[in-house]
């Protein structure tokens, strides 16, 4: 049943009051008789009154500022999605009052990193939404915001100093877990496994971690396993540094890449001639997907980088204009791609 909307005129002629004093009343300003305020609250329960924060916040001329620090998607293609949340949801709720500002910093450069947060901070919005990659630095600006009593919400990336942050992303240890399950599927009982992280950055370690506990709990697994870090940096020097890693670990014929970047391993083993490999790894990137139908890519993990900056933007929209509580942490599902089902995700 919809509930009918009453005005208050119509609050006010029900109680028996003047506009004046119902207007007092609901936004608790001015004096109220004892009286008064009994009749008017009496029809407020009556009706199930509940206020419009949307019309409230466009009366009183009230705007709130959310400031979004993330990497540039002009420098990694993996933010492209990211930004497109952020404008999606700046698009819905600009209208209401909500302003939102990007900060985009080079994710290989930790000086812009800091140089762009200082300049969002430095503007004093109500809330910052980061997405932190460099994990000493990131502690830094999140105890300036918490001197500066601005709050913080973390998606994509989690930094384990803060257990109040809020946290929009995938679970990362169990997305590690989920990938390790996929592979014990996939590969022989003796292969060897790497696991591989391409410019690492402070989340990568907590999918390794939950991928080594997935084995570690299975008492009949003897795969041996190596965790190596590369630098995509120069391309002949990734390629060459791949090389060397294959030549000194034959056994090793199954990787685990722990970002978007199992494409570029893809390549440096093509250029190698080296065919007989099982990868799984990150992200609905071109070139991922491309490497998924042809073969080159066994499996992705899905891990919605728009969503995330969406959701971010939304929940605290949601909690200036109607008052909604923040959730401590949305955890997004993880959702494994194949070639076979990549086409409805795209």
């Amino acid at each position: 049943m919809i509930k009918e909307k009453y005005t208050i005129k119509d609050i006010a002629q029900m109680a028996g009051v003047s506009k004046g004093t119902v207007d007092r009343v609901l936004h608790k300003r001015g004096k109220v008789s004892k009286h008064a305020f009994e009749k008017v609250d009496k029809v407020l329960k009556e009706i199930d009154y509940k206020p419009n924060p949307i019309a409230r916040n466009l009366k009183r001329n009230k705007t709130y500022s959310i400031h979004v620090l993330l990497p540039d998607p002009n420098k990694d293609p993996y933010w492209i999605p990211a930004n497109e949340g952020i404008i999606e949801a700046s698009d819905q709720f600009t209208p209401f009052g909500i302003l939102i500002r990007k900060y985009f910093y080079d994710p290989a450069e930790k000086s812009s990193f800091m140089e762009q947060s200082e300049e969002a901070i430095r503007s004093r919005p109500d809330v910052l939404l980061m997405a932190p990659i460099f994990e000493s630095e990131s502690q830094v600006v999140l105890g300036q915001c918490c001197e500066a009593k601005i709050p913080v919400v973390l998606f994509n990336n989690h930094i384990n100093c803060f257990k109040e942050q809020i946290f929009i992303g995938q679970d990362l240890k169990q997305s590690g877990r989920v990938a390790a399950s996929l592979m014990e599927k996939i590969i022989g009982k003796n292969d060897g496994i790497a696991i591989i992280h391409i410019n690492k950055e402070p989340h990568m370690q907590s999918k390794e971690n939950g991928f080594i506990e997935f084995f570690k709990e299975r008492s009949d697994s003897k795969h041996i396993m190596v965790s190596k870090t590369f630098n995509s940096a120069e391309k002949n020097c990734f390629n060459h540094e791949v090389s060397q890693f294959i030549k000194s670990n034959p056994e090793i014929n199954a990787f685990f890449v722990t970002n978007s970047k199992a494409y570029m391993l893809v390549e440096a083993f093509q250029e190698l001639k080296k065919d007989d490999v099982v990868i799984i790894g990150y992200d609905l990137l071109k070139p991922n997907i491309m490497h998924l139908g042809q073969g080159n890519i066994k499996f992705l993990i899905h891990q919605k980088p728009k969503r995330q900056a969406f959701l971010g933007v939304n929940y605290l929209a949601e909690h200036f204009l109607f008052g909604k509580s923040l959730p401590p942490h949305e955890f997004l599902p993880i959702d494994v791609i194949t070639s076979e089902n990549v086409h409805y995700y795209l």
